[in-house]
C-alpha cells in the first residue's frame, strides 16, 4: 500500500479553512499518537474550540480490553445546538497500516470545503487531521472521532449531525482476534456507513473475517427482525486491474457482484459466509480506488501533499468522498428501524461497550486456535467412547452385578487403554494445548465410571434394600434398647430410644411412598443417604459396645449413690433402739 509507506513530517503549524473561510492554525504534533492512558480525558483538555482526533474507545493491551470515555464522548455529541439532530457516522474500517486515516483526511477536507470545487486542497498543502504517519507499526488505537460534529442541511430541509469515525487497525501483532473483532463490530454497530478499507482485491479470507466480526456484532444486539447493519462500502484500495473493472463506484459495483455471487457448484462454506454478509446489511457498495503513486510510496518525508500523489489516484477520490458525504447521499443513523439521535448514539455506545467488557459473548477465537480446539475436543469424544463401550460390555445394561474391585480394575484398563488413544491421535495446537484436553478427558471419565458404579450398585439386591433394612435394624435396636433401659429404670433413655423409633418407622413410611409414588423424590434421597451413612457405620460391636459402657456406667453410679442410703437407715435404726 503506497500511503502505508508514508511518513508525516512533524513541522511548523499548519492552516486549515473552517466551512465560514476562516483558518485556525494547528499546532505542531508529534507523530505518534499518545498511549490510551495518557489521552486526555479532562474538562479542560478536550478542547472543543480547536477540531482534532478524540479518543473515546481506550485500548488496554495489558488485559486485552476496552473502555469507553464517556465524559469525552458526551462533551462532543451533547453540544445543546446537535444533541437532538439525527447523527449520520461514517467510519473506516480494516487491517492496520492500509491508510484508513490518512483517507479519513481527505474527508475531512471535504467536510470543510465542501461547497468549493476545489476542496481537495492545494497541491502543496501537507495532509492533516487524523493522525497518520509511514512505517509497520500501528498508529490509532481503540476508536477516535473527529472532535467537530459538521451540521448539514440535506436536500430535504432537514439538519443532520455527521461524525467521522476512526478505527484501530485489525491483526496487528499487539492485538487478539477478540480485540479485532470487537473494534469492527462496536464500529459497524454505531456507525451508519462503514468503509472496509481492503488492500488490491477482496480475498476469501477477508469475506471469513467479515463474517466473524459482523456475527460478534449480532451477537451483542438485542432481538434483530431485519438486518442488524446498515450500509458496508468495500474500497479496494491500490487496485490494479482497470482493463477488468474499471475505477471507481461501477467497477465495484461489477467487481463486488461477481465476488459475493453464491453459486450452486460452490462449496456450502463459500455460500454461508455470502449469504450471512447479504443477511447482515441493508446496502453494500465496491469502490475500486487506484495506487496513489510511487512517490506516495517511496519518499520517507512524504506528508499529504497533492503534488506527490499521482492524477488517477486524486480523480477517483474526488468521486469516492462526495459519494459518502455528500448532503444528498448522507445515511442516518438506524437502529431495529428508528432514527438515531446524537443523544441517542451516546446511550447505545454505553450499552455496547459494556456487553463488551464482560462475559456474556462468546470469545473469537484464530481459525488456528479454532480448529486444534475441535480437533482436540474430537480425540476426547473419541476416547470417551472408547471407554464408555468397554464398560457397558462390563457393567452395561442387562449385564450382571460385578464385585466392586472387579469393576475398578476394569476401570483402570479401560481408562488407559482411551488415554493411549487419545495420546495416538494426530492433534493441532501443541503439546501444553493437547495436555490440558488430556486431563479434561481424564475428569469426564472419572464421571462417567461414578455413574456406572451407581449403575453397577442398583442391580445388587441387597444394596436396594439397604435403606429398609437400615431403617428396620434402627427401629429393631431402639425397641430392645428402650425395654432394656425402662427396666433398669432409666427413663430418659428409654424416652430418648422411643423417639428415635418413632423417628425411624415415619421415616420408613415416607420412603416406601416415596418409592411408590414417585413424588418427592427428594426426601427420598435423602433418607437413602442417612440410611448409608448409618449402614457404613454399621459394625455392631462399636454400635453396642457404647451402649452398653453408659449403661455399666449408670449401674454402677446407682448401686453407688444407694450404699450410703441403706447405711444411713441402718444407723437409724440402731440410734432408735
Amino acid at each position: 500500500m503506497a500511503e502505508r509507506d508514508a511518513v508525516r513530517r512533524a513541522g511548523p503549524a499548519r492552516q486549515r479553512p473552517d466551512p465560514a473561510g476562516k483558518h485556525y492554525e494547528e499546532e505542531e504534533e508529534e507523530d505518534a499518537l499518545p498511549d490510551s492512558d495518557a489521552l486526555p480525558d479532562s474538562d479542560d483538555e478536550v478542547d472543543l474550540d480547536k477540531p482534532r482526533p478524540i479518543q473515546i474507545v481506550l485500548a488496554h493491551e495489558d488485559d486485552h480490553n476496552f473502555e469507553l470515555d464517556e465524559e469525552a464522548l458526551e462533551k462532543i455529541l451533547l453540544q445543546e445546538h446537535i444533541k437532538d439532530l439525527n447523527i449520520v457516522v461514517v467510519s473506516v474500517a480494516g487491517a492496520f497500516r492500509k491508510g484508513k486515516s490518512f483517507l479519513l483526511d481527505f474527508m475531512l477536507r471535504y467536510m470543510y470545503n465542501r461547497t468549493s470545487p476545489c476542496w481537495i486542497g492545494g497541491n502543496t498543502e501537507p495532509l492533516t487531521g487524523f493522525t497518520w504517519r509511514g512505517g509497520c507499526e500501528r498508529e490509532t488505537t481503540g476508536i477516535q472521532i473527529w472532535s467537530e460534529v459538521f451540521v448539514i442541511d440535506k436536500p430535504n430541509g432537514t439538519k443532520v449531525a455527521v461524525l467521522l469515525m476512526d478505527t484501530q487497525g485489525a491483526f496487528d501483532s499487539q492485538s487478539t482476534i477478540k480485540d479485532c473483532a470487537t473494534v469492527f463490530a462496536l464500529s459497524t454497530m454505531t456507525s451508519s456507513v462503514q468503509v472496509y478499507n481492503l488492500s488490491q482485491n477482496i480475498q476469501e479470507d477477508d469475506l471469513q473475517h467479515l463474517q466473524l466480526f459482523t456475527e460478534y456484532g449480532r451477537l451483542a444486539m438485542e432481538e434483530i427482525y431485519q438486518k442488524p447493519f446498515q450500509t458496508l462500502m468495500f474500497l479496494i484500495r491500490d487496485w490494479s486491474y482497470p482493463y477488468e473493472h474499471a475505477y471507481g463506484l461501477e467497477g465495484g459495483k461489477k467487481f463486488l457482484e461477481k465476488r459475493l455471487q453464491v453459486k450452486q457448484n460452490q462449496h456450502e462454506e463459500l455460500q454461508n459466509v455470502r449469504k450471512h454478509i447479504h443477511s447482515c446489511f441493508s446496502n453494500l457498495g465496491c469502490f475500486l480506488l487506484p495506487h496513489p503513486g510511487l512517490k506516495v510510496a517511496t519518499n520517507p518525508n512524504f506528508d499529504g501533499r497533492l503534488n506527490d500523489i499521482d492524477e488517477d489516484f486524486k480523480k477517483e477520490l474526488r468521486n469516492l468522498v462526495p459519494l459518502l458525504l455528500a448532503p444528498e447521499n448522507l445515511v442516518e443513523k438506524e437502529i431495529s428501524g428508528s432514527k438515531v439521535t446524537c443523544r441517542d448514539l451516546v446511550e447505545y455506545f454505553k450499552a455496547y461497550i459494556k456487553i463488551y467488557q464482560g462475559e456474556e459473548l462468546p470469545h473469537p477465537k484464530s481459525m488456528l486456535q479454532a480448529t486444534a480446539e475441535a480437533n482436540n475436543l474430537a480425540a476426547v469424544a473419541g476416547a470417551k467412547d472408547l471407554y464408555s463401550k468397554g464398560m457397558e460390555q462390563v457393567c452395561g445394561g442387562d449385564k450382571p452385578y460385578i464385585a466392586p474391585s472387579d469393576l475398578e480394575r476394569k476401570h483402570q484398563d479401560f481408562r488407559e487403554s482411551a488415554v493411549r488413544q487419545f495420546r495416538s491421535v494426530k492433534k493441532m495446537g501443541g503439546e501444553e494445548f493437547c495436555r490440558r484436553y488430556q486431563e479434561q478427558l481424564e475428569v469426564e471419565i472419572d464421571e462417567i465410571y461414578a455413574n456406572f458404579v451407581k449403575h453397577n450398585d442398583g442391580k445388587n439386591i441387597f444394596y436396594a434394600a439397604r435403606t429398609p433394612a437400615t431403617l428396620f435394624a434402627v427401629m429393631f435396636a431402639m425397641y430392645i434398647t428402650s425395654g432394656l433401659t425402662g427396666f433398669l429404670g432409666m427413663n430418659s433413655i428409654a424416652t430418648l430410644c422411643n423417639l428415635v423409633l418413632g423417628m425411624a418407622l415415619i421415616s420408613f413410611c415416607t420412603w416406601a411412598y416415596v418409592k411408590y409414588s414417585g413424588e418427592f423424590r427428594e426426601v427420598g434421597t435423602a433418607i437413602d443417604q442417612i440410611a448409608e451413612a448409618i449402614w457404613e457405620q454399621r459394625n455392631p460391636r462399636k454400635v453396642f459396645s457404647k451402649l452398653f459402657e453408659v449403661l455399666r456406667r449408670r449401674t454402677i453410679r446407682r448401686a453407688l449413690t444407694s450404699v450410703p442410703r441403706q447405711r444411713l437407715s441402718s444407723n437409724n435404726n440402731k440410734k432408735k433402739n
